[in-house]
């Protein structure tokens, strides 16, 4: 179940007793916890979970390109852009962890591993204290696994651009130096869908103001529970050789070029 007053007890430690009671309660209702809650007690894990997840809130999902990965088994590193923050995630979870019978792994944001369900299949992103001494050893590691990696490069959900669109902001290199070091292919992927317009005006906001928390992160489980009875379509790309990545580029520059790519798919 999802604990919040532990979560903020864990996360805020001494100073978890002068948040008030208001606010915690206020953010229990912003990430919907009862209804998060309901299909935690339900007790999937793993893959199951992404599944039964997508099913608890009535989503549709419409895959195409599963043929690209067909022929000699390989280790893939799966790319996409990442429009919801949520139902996003769970979806290429489900898609490709049916596709390689569970054989995945998630580099994501450490606050998911309080879903006990979705742990087993994360790497968690957290580079202070003691998580932090160990995360480059455990990108490695699974890096060096059997397993296939999923990947959201920008590191936060796709936000409004200047013309209108929704796009990620520039993505990072890692996923081109990993897999170049470990002889990985890399997957790109399209997700098509979007949050609300109400999500890119509070992350407009945080910019404009220059917060240092990112506060449109929290209003992330409410564009979940608005994302229910939704239909997505997930787009696979061809796999790109991990020698393209070549020295004719930077790593950088070439995490933009398959950014570009997905846009294109």
């Amino acid at each position: 179940m999802i604990d919040l007053d532990r979560v903020v007890k864990s996360r805020a430690g001494k100073k978890a007793k002068y948040i008030p009671h208001f606010l915690v309660n206020g953010l229990k209702r912003l990430i919907h916890q009862d209804f998060i809650n309901g299909y935690l007690k339900q007790g999937y894990v793993g893959v199951d979970f992404c599944e039964n997840a997508l099913r608890y809130l009535d989503v549709k999902v419409k895959v195409e390109g599963l043929e690209n990965l067909a022929g000699a088994p390989r280790k893939y590193t799966f790319v996409s852009n990442h429009p919801l923050g949520a139902i996003d995630g769970i979806t290429l979870g489900m898609v490709l962890g049916r596709h390689y019978d569970g054989k995945i792994k998630y580099l994501v944001n450490d606050l998911l591993m309080n879903l006990e369900g979705l742990a087993p299949l994360c790497i968690p992103i957290n580079k202070l204290g003691k998580q932090g001494r160990n995360f480059p050893q455990m990108v490695e590691d699974a890096f060096r696994s059997d397993n296939h990696i999923i990947m959201f490069p920008a590191g936060i959900c796709s936000r409004r651009m200047p013309d209108g669109t929704i796009r990620d902001l520039p993505w990072n290199k890692a996923f081109v130096t990993k897999s170049v070091a470990t002889q990985r292919d890399v997957v790109p992927i399209h997700f098509i869908g979007r949050n609300s317009d109400r999500f890119y005006s509070i992350a407009e906001w945080c910019k404009r103001l220059r917060l240092k928390f990112n506060l449109a992160m929290l209003f992330l489980p409410d564009e979940m529970y608005r994302g229910q009875h939704g239909e997505y379509k997930v787009i696979i790309g061809k796999p790109i050789p991990w020698t393209v990545f070549d020295k004719s580029k930077s790593p950088q520059q070439w995490a933009q070029e398959v950014r570009a790519q997905v846009y294109k798919l």
